[in-house]
């Protein structure tokens, strides 16, 4: 009983001792020690100037400790002669040194009384250099940390360097917050992030961007408005009428590398809410196409349709008409261009087709108006000398023909004939500021029926673009037309137009436009005359890029000195215009 309580008692301290030392050695390994890279400094960017002042440290110490060594074996080996060196091939001899060779690796061993017993390997000593090459080595050692220290900026970290540099454990000379330490360059300045910078204004904030099908970018745009107007058809005997107006526009431009093309149209509905009831459509389609030929050959061709009722104003009046007939016209032309030097060429062909539908009488039926069809044929050859690359003179001539559908008409006359024409004009380039051609001449159609007198007089056509600052655009055009008619005993007219038009970007979101015309009618074997006058003034404020207000004002006034040509209207428009 007495002899296992001893040894129960054993047991339980050894135990505790086991537990102890268990315990004392996870303390030991949990205790916090601080990391290697914190003790030896390794954290932030090392510059090239420390490494190389660290290599040179390491160069010096090992240097010193081989002299070190070597002074200490010539010390222990005193006096004792060194084996005479003696080579196994002839002719074989000691280097010509002033201090003969000590510690080499071709010494033989010590003699021993067992040849095979283990004998530690000789260690290789390094030649003590002599007085000379020393100071020579430290020279050029102390000339590369002089270049070194000219072109590093010093920090309180290589100064603890500098401090121990015999110092066992190696200290990086840059730490992560030397950078931060140094002086600024009062020359760098910091750049501007990229989130920050100003944005390139637009020339047009408020312009269509378009839309991208295919080749072509499509810019639509869509106005819907009311129209309130004194003279709904425009005519003599016009009523007042509200109608609501329905306009698209579209415009189409080709992004071809070196050809282009651009297609223009636009297509009008009206229709009477309340008043005189007016049920109208017009519209029209055109297209252009730049082509470059070989040998300096530019071609030009165009196509256009436009089909529209008859204007009121038209010479030819139809008598109890419900609405003016319908009048389709197509045009089509290709132009040939060559540059000689100086000198340019053009030849152009064109063709013209009229198309005229059927009147709607008041009293019931329709009146077949297929006596006035015809078709011009035209062929017009341009040479211009260009004085400076902003002005080219010009001269054309033309010549013609044209052709009625039916040879002879309802009144007994042959209304076929023959076109003569003569200009001359200048082409004007002077690049956004003003760009266009305008040109003067005389026009003459010879009709083939001798009892109806030639369609002969003066010509003016224009069609010029002025810009005297920026964001306001002013437009002339002038055309000369020779209109044809179907009255027994007359020839027809010509018809001078003009318009002159104004554009204004007053604000960014804020347009304004205006437009004065004037339109002169002469009839040929008579002195008959008519003078139309209009007007026009708008304003466009545009909600955002594809939302806009639109109103505008229209009046327009004629006077003739023929009866019943009389008429004055006046109209008001306010809408919505939609772009894309």
């Amino acid at each position: 009983m007495s002899g296992a309580q001893p040894e129960k008692n054993g047991r339980r301290n050894g135990k505790a001792v086991c537990a102890l030392l268990l315990a004392t050695s996870v303390f030991a390994v949990l205790r916090p020690a601080q990391p290697y890279a914190q003790v030896t400094e390794l954290r932030g960017e090392v510059s090239e100037s420390a490494i190389l002042d660290d290599q040179q440290r390491k160069t010096r110490q090992l240097s010193m400790a081989q002299d070190q060594t070597a002074q200490a074996g010539a010390t222990t080996q005193g006096n004792a002669p060194a084996p005479a060196y003696q080579p196994a091939s002839p002719g074989a001899g000691l280097d010509d040194d002033t201090s003969p060779a000590t510690g080499s690796i071709f010494d033989p061993p010590e003699a021993a009384d067992d040849p095979f017993a283990d004998t530690p390997a000789p260690v290789p000593r390094r030649r003590p250099a002599s007085a000379r090459q020393r100071t020579a080595d430290q020279d050029e050692v102390d000339a590369v940390e002089k270049k070194n220290a000219a072109t590093t900026l010093p920090t309180a970290d290589d100064t603890d360097t500098a401090e121990t540099d015999q110092d066992a454990i190696n200290r990086r000379a840059v730490t992560i917050d030397s950078a931060d330490r140094q002086e600024l360059d009062p020359g760098a300045e910091r750049t501007e992030a990229i989130e920050g910078r100003d944005k390139r204004t637009e020339d047009d904030p408020f312009a269509a961007t378009g839309v991208k099908l295919g080749s072509f970018v499509i810019r639509p745009t869509f106005e819907q408005g009311l129209t309130a107007s004194s003279n709904a058809d425009i005519s003599s005997e016009g009523k007042p009428a509200l109608l609501s107006e329905t306009t698209l526009r579209f415009n189409a431009i080709s992004d071809w590398r070196e050809n282009s093309a651009v297609i223009d149209g636009y297509g009008t509905f009206l229709k009477t809410i309340s008043g005189d009831e007016i049920q109208e459509a017009r519209g029209r389609v055109e297209g252009t196409l730049n082509v470059d030929l070989d040998n300096d050959l530019r071609a030009i061709a165009r196509l256009g349709y436009e089909a529209a009722p008859e204007s009121a104003s038209s010479p030819v009046v139809i008598e109890g008409t419900v609405e003016q007939p319908v009048r389709q016209t197509i045009n089509g032309s290709l132009a040939v261009e060559k540059d000689a030097g100086k000198m340019r060429f053009a030849l152009i062909g064109a063709v013209a087709r009229d198309i005229y539908g059927d009147a709607e009488l008041s009293m019931g039926g329709s009146l077949s108006q297929k006596e006035r069809d015809s078709t011009l044929y035209t062929a017009t050859l341009r040479t211009g000398y260009e004085i400076s690359p902003a002005i080219t003179p010009f001269t054309e001539v033309e010549i013609g023909r044209r052709v009625y559908d039916l040879r002879v008409d309802s009144n007994g006359f042959e209304r076929s004939s023959t076109r003569l024409g003569v200009r001359a004009g200048a082409e004007l380039d002077l690049g956004e500021k003003l760009a266009g051609e305008f040109s003067a001449g005389w026009l003459r159609e010879a009709i083939d029926d001798d009892r109806l007198p030639a369609i002969s007089g003066a010509t003016v056509n224009a069609d010029l673009k002025w810009s005297p600052e920026r964001g306001t655009t002013i437009g002339l055009t002038g055309q000369t037309t020779v209109e044809g008619t179907t009255t027994a005993g007359q020839s027809g007219d010509i018809l001078y137009s003009g318009r002159l038009t104004g554009e204004r970007e007053i604000r960014a979101n804020l347009t304004g436009n205006a437009a004065l015309g004037v339109d002169w009618r002469d009839y040929i074997g008579s002195d008959g005359h008519d003078l139309t006058l209009s007007a026009e003034a708008g304003l466009t404020w545009w909600l955002n890029r594809y939302t806009g207000l639109t109103t505008r004002a229209r009046t327009e006034k004629q006077t003739s000195n023929l009866e019943g040509r009389d008429y004055t209207a006046h109209s008001i428009f306010v809408g919505v215009t939609l772009q894309r």
